[in-house]
């Protein structure tokens, strides 16, 4: 499902550990991470962002959905963007891109209080365990929200709304006299504006979410490059009949599928340390003790 994730954390080195364990949850297939910052809110109530992903794919996602949530977050007057922070620098305070609810905002809001740094993350998980299990090791608060698709439906009766308005006001205008005419006319100038506003603002946000779509396509098929060219490399390649293969750690004898490099977090973690063990640690059935 896709979420954005917002973790909450104390200091700024443990919002830079959830950052890798994220990482490392998308490297094992655990999740698929789209796009992510790490913001300091400040003194004065602002918010600066200290490091987002790289610019490439996921910035695209950034400068909408994602980008919009830390809009929300860095207070009245946004986000100042760091010196790290390239495609971050469109991101608008815009709820309807955010695509997550004022009280999601607001929620998230109570917690990162000045002098705490927030993870904030676009990301595809199917559970919350592996997610949830990383950042409560760090001392996060975790936030989640799955992403809404209601606003569209919203505006779109909004503008049919003025738009019913509109034509009633030009029936109206039709039978006025001379002196009703001119204030008629001006509110329907007012209006039609109105609704040009709505149009546009509509077409952006199509634009942006048919972009957004595309970066996250792009991102899977990049990730997926990444498991073949791993597949490739590694000593077996051995890929079953449901297209399965071994999990990427040497030492484990578990068959993961081909989206995924490890069938767990240990072996995952056990690789990235490059732990050398007589018997796989991961607790699955092909490598248990007798």
């Amino acid at each position: 499902m896709n979420r954005m994730l917002v973790v909450v954390f104390s200091e700024a080195s443990k919002a830079f550990d959830g950052r890798d364990a994220l990482r490392s949850l998308d490297r094992d297939g655990s999740i698929t991470v789209y796009g992510y910052a790490v913001i300091t809110k400040k003194a004065d109530g602002t918010s600066i962002v200290n490091e987002e992903s790289d610019s490439g794919p996921t910035g695209t996602v950034l400068g909408t959905s994602l980008g919009s949530l830390i809009g929300l977050l860095g207070g009245p007057t946004g986000v100042a963007i760091g010196a790290l922070a390239g495609s971050l620098a469109g991101a608008t305070a815009d709820l309807d891109n955010a695509r997550v609810g004022a009280d999601f905002v607001d929620e998230v809001s109570q917690q990162l209080t000045p002098g705490k740094f927030a993870l904030v993350a676009a990301i595809d998980e199917d559970w919350t365990f592996s997610v949830d299990k990383r950042m409560d090791s760090l001392g996060g608060v975790v936030y989640r929200r799955a992403l809404s698709e209601a606003r569209e439906a919203v505006n779109t009766e909004a503008v049919t709304a003025m738009k019913a308005d509109l034509a009633q006001m030009k029936t109206e205008r039709a039978q006025a006299r001379a002196d009703r005419k001119a204030k008629l006319q001006e509110k329907i100038n007012q209006l039609d504006t109105k609704i040009q506003q709505h149009l546009q603002k509509a077409k952006e946000r199509h634009e942006a979410a048919k972009a957004e779509a595309q970066a996250k396509i792009n991102v899977l098929q990049a990730k997926a490059a990444r498991v073949r060219e791993k597949l490739n490399t590694s000593g077996d390649k051995t890929m079953n009949a449901q297209g399965q293969h071994r999990c990427a750690f040497f030492e484990c004898k578990c068959m993961v599928e081909a989206t995924k490099q490890y069938c767990s977090d240990s072996c995952s973690d056990a690789d990235d340390a490059q732990v050398t063990e007589l018997q796989c640690d991961c607790k699955h059935a092909p490598c248990a003790l007798d």
